[in-house]
């Protein structure tokens, strides 16, 4: 038997547990059309080609690895903002938690409401990204989702929305399996915020799909923390018309194996789209970053900004990669990913690609691995700041590009407080 039918053996035998949420018939062919592709692919393993710094085993398997809770739940962040929240208990929405869904120049509402009409907007979006991103690269788990998730949420952004919206991911369970699929389109000219925060889940598995139009503005900052026992795979599929700007930032403090995907398609000429993340890992932590880039028009600008931090053994994975398709003139392509290594039991494993397939193109990836500044630390010691404190600086200051990708300076500084407060529990 070849490895690919071993796979598929097992994908049929792994799906035979699950069952597909009902609906109406355009999401009912969605998902079987999802559910299709997964029997096809076969689940990822380690063999996989962008799975071979990352072992996928306890993202699959029928059990869910325990994952204790906090009482206090997660820190709070973003409260000085004015934001619509909406709540997802260990993937369920919970109308109690959240604010009214509503607000001037949008629309939301649940998927499983959606789903439930024989006509909607989302029929066009729903699975239909993930689709496009299922090549040239297999995402089997985003296919998953699309074939299994029963919640989430479809919003239809028609101006310019004041608010952000916060989606607020609490943990209660202990074994809780969460999936939720999110849905998003951007008229002409529209300009929405998503925060993201919370654990989710001891298992999460979340897709995104964000269709930005012409002239159309996308921001979306996240933190992931801080439960360390969970276990998450997220996929953020964007497509970005002329004119338009897609910009996310993610960080990500504790977890026990975190795979980030954005698959982001540059279709309209003009268009920016930035991807960053910075994270903090200790011990038995594994961070895992894929990002795969796609230049399909004249004169886009891209960035992928990543920066690591680990200890005590800890794990990070950049696997990114550029592709200029034929006709992307005037592209201008950036990537930089670093580490820094505070001793010599962790790790930092790094995959930059460039796949350029036009001539008047600007195009540029680097990856470095490092241990702190000594030099520096001398400095600040040699001015009397305690070792602990001195090297708290250090690493600020070199996650200091990857936040600055971060467009609001309110939300920017929300997010640098998250990591001098991590850093200070670490150092009591």
């Amino acid at each position: 038997m070849s490895a690919l039918a071993k796979k598929q053996e097992a994908a049929v035998a792994r799906l035979a547990e699950m069952a597909v949420p009902s609906g109406g018939q355009w999401i009912t062919e969605a998902r079987e059309a999802a559910l299709a592709r997964v029997k096809d692919m076969g689940l990822p393993e380690r063999r996989d080609e962008y799975w071979k710094f990352t072992r996928p085993d306890t993202l699959v398997q029928s059990d869910v690895a325990e994952a204790a809770t906090f009482e206090t739940g997660e820190a709070p962040l973003f409260d000085e903002i004015e934001r619509l929240k909406v709540v997802f208990v260990d993937g369920v929405f919970d109308a109690a938690q959240s604010d009214d869904l509503s607000a001037e120049g949008l629309v939301i509402e649940r998927l499983q409401d959606a789903a439930g009409a024989d006509i909607h907007w989302a029929k066009d979006l729903y699975g239909k990204l993930e689709l496009n991103g299922q090549d040239p690269v297999q995402r089997p788990l985003a296919a998953l989702n699309t074939a299994y998730a029963s919640d989430g949420l479809v919003i239809h952004v028609t101006g310019k929305v004041s608010k952000p919206v916060n989606l607020i991911y609490k943990h209660a369970e202990t074994t809780s399996d969460a999936i939720l699929h999110h849905v998003i389109k951007l008229d002409a000219g529209a300009e929405l915020t998503v925060l993201e925060n919370g654990p989710a889940a001891a298992r999460f598995n979340k897709v995104m799909e964000v269709d930005v139009a012409d002239g159309a503005a996308f921001h979306h900052v996240r933190a992931q923390g801080r439960d360390h026992e969970r276990r998450a795979v997220t996929h953020i599929f964007g497509r970005l018309g002329t004119e338009s700007v897609f910009k996310s930032f993610t960080l990500t403090v504790n977890g026990r194996l975190t795979r980030n995907e954005a698959v982001l398609e540059l279709t309209g000429d003009d268009a920016v789209a930035h991807v960053a993340g910075a994270c903090l890992g200790d011990g038995d932590f594994h961070h895992d970053d894929t990002v795969f880039v796609t230049h399909d028009a004249l004169n886009c600008e891209s960035r992928q900004v990543f920066k690591k931090v680990l200890r005590n053994g800890a794990i990070g994975v950049f696997q990114g990669k550029i592709l200029v398709k034929p006709g992307a003139q005037k592209t201008d392509g950036y990537q930089i990913s670093q580490s820094l290594l505070l001793d010599e039991d962790s790790q930092f494993l790094a995959k930059p690609e460039l796949e350029i397939y036009a001539d008047d193109v600007a195009c540029s990836h680097g990856s470095t691995s490092g241990a702190i500044d000594e030099d520096a630390l001398f400095y600040l010691r040699a001015r009397g700041v305690p070792k602990d404190i001195a090297t708290d600086l250090l690493v600020m200051s070199f996650v200091a590009e990857a936040v600055d990708e971060i467009e609001s300076e309110t939300l920017k500084d929300s997010v640098l407080a998250r990591l001098e407060g991590w850093l200070e529990r670490r150092r009591g």
